[in-house]
């Protein structure tokens, strides 16, 4: 599969996985999961062009490793980000010191008053590098990394979990455990 097409195929299992499974016509199981054999027969169903091989490439290859399938190879699901209700029973980790979230600069006043939210999904994404962090920010224009202080929050109570593609999940994050990453002089 090309590039392109591995691109649209990933863009829409996402919209379907993580936000609009009745699009579809299907339902997601409590922890996310659906039946590969169910989503294939729905694409069809749809006329959207899926085969078990495109699906089996999606999940191998997207670029952020989105998706899993469970271990038996008969469901799939989104790693993390739904909007729809969603329990994906992982367990509390403990968080290295530092994670990072990128974002952009006009959303800064309102994270610095109000701490990082979850928004429309479950919880806040944050990133184990600076370098992820910058990709994520860069979706929405000239990005802004944050430095959070997970240790501490940790070591205060707040609970984190990571999804198996190693995104870090918090339910927000509080203004006072942020502060901004100096730019990068060199540019990257």
């Amino acid at each position: 599969m090309d590039n392109r097409r591995l691109v649209r195929r990933s863009k829409f299992l996402a919209r379907v996985l993580r936000h609009e499974p009745e699009l579809l016509g299907l339902t997601l199981d409590p922890a996310g999961w659906v039946a590969v054999d169910d989503l294939l027969a729905a694409c069809r169903r749809a006329g959207v062009e899926l085969t078990p091989a495109d699906l089996d490439e999606v999940v191998a290859r997207n670029d952020k490793s989105r998706f899993a399938f469970s271990p038996d190879r008969r469901r799939v699901r989104a790693q993390q980000g739904h909007s729809v209700p969603v329990r994906l029973d992982l367990p509390e980790t403990v968080p290295p010191t530092t994670l990072y979230h990128g974002t952009v600069g006009p959303s800064l006043p309102a994270i610095f008053t109000e701490g990082l939210r979850p928004m429309a999904r479950h919880d806040v994404h944050l990133s184990p590098d600076p370098e992820t962090a910058r990709r994520v920010g860069a979706r929405r224009g000239r990005p802004v990394v944050l430095r959070v202080a997970a240790g501490r929050m940790h070591a205060d109570g707040h609970a984190f979990r990571v999804s198996g593609n190693g995104v870090w999940l918090v339910p927000a994050v509080p203004a006072h455990y942020l502060d901004v990453l100096p730019e990068d002089p060199a540019g990257s």
